[in-house]
């Protein structure tokens, strides 16, 4: 499989829903752990959140408190760290799977106790991800498979320098939307910041449809990250590396 230009990738699809990257990049200098998320939004209630920082990750909340309607399967915990690990999902799966690392369980365990999102007609995709200290990462989706039984797909993968894998909810518009199928799409991470990355992502986002987007790199040498959240309300956030985020 040959990678691709990500940026393309999402400036060919108006609405991917959320995304997941998790890879390597390079400065020239030494390697970089990559993590991206973002999430995207059609009605006001999807489109009424931010990303706030949080002590072990980011958060989703209302930007506008009054305008929320319905704070079930879109206010979570989207990234959070377990010791030297970090895990980026789409819901409230975050948490099962901290809960299961934390007792000395696996990734796939705890995803095997979860299963898409229970939204009729279009029983949203439930993706994960997860990169420990070494670089090494797996993705995840379960999704709607035939008699509405969870098919449950996982991924693994070693860090090349200046690559990653990507994987979204949807493909795109339809009535209901089409889950993500196949393998996490293999890219380019020619970015050599965050927030060379994010300013990329960011612009290749449908305009109307971006709600909010992570990007940290980690330093592989010592662990301290950079740091970068965008929300459409609410402006950037730029986090310069204070200390080394591995416990």
């Amino acid at each position: 499989m040959s990678s691709i230009d990500l940026t393309q990738y999402l400036s060919q699809r108006p609405y991917p829903g959320r995304g997941i990257l998790l890879g390597m990049s390079h400065n020239g200098t030494w390697a970089q752990s990559v993590i991206a998320y973002f999430i995207m939004g059609r009605s006001e209630n999807s489109r009424n959140r931010i990303f706030e920082p949080v002590e072990d990750g980011i958060r989703t909340k209302a930007f506008d408190e009054s305008k929320m309607t319905d704070p079930s399967l879109i206010i979570y915990h989207p990234v959070r760290m377990v010791g030297a690990s970090t895990i980026v999902t789409n819901g409230d799966q975050t948490d099962t799977i901290r809960d299961f690392l934390s007792q000395g369980r696996t990734f796939e365990e705890a995803l095997r106790t979860r299963e898409y999102e229970p939204d009729e007609p279009n029983f949203t995709p439930r993706i994960s991800g997860l990169l420990d200290r070494s670089g090494n990462y797996r993705l995840s989706i379960l999704k709607e498979g035939q008699d509405h039984l969870c098919q449950r797909q996982f991924f693994e993968y070693q860090p090349r320098y200046k690559l990653g894998h990507f994987i979204s909810t949807y493909e795109g518009f339809g009535d209901p939307r089409p889950s993500f199928h196949g393998e996490p799409v293999e890219v380019k991470v020619d970015a050599s910041s965050a927030g060379e990355l994010a300013g990329q992502l960011w612009d290749s986002l449908n305009q109307e449809n971006r709600v909010a987007l992570f990007v940290r790199y980690i330093d592989q040498r010592n662990g301290f990250a950079e740091t970068v959240i965008i929300n459409q309300y609410g402006g950037r956030i730029h986090t310069a590396p204070k200390a080394p985020i591995w416990r």
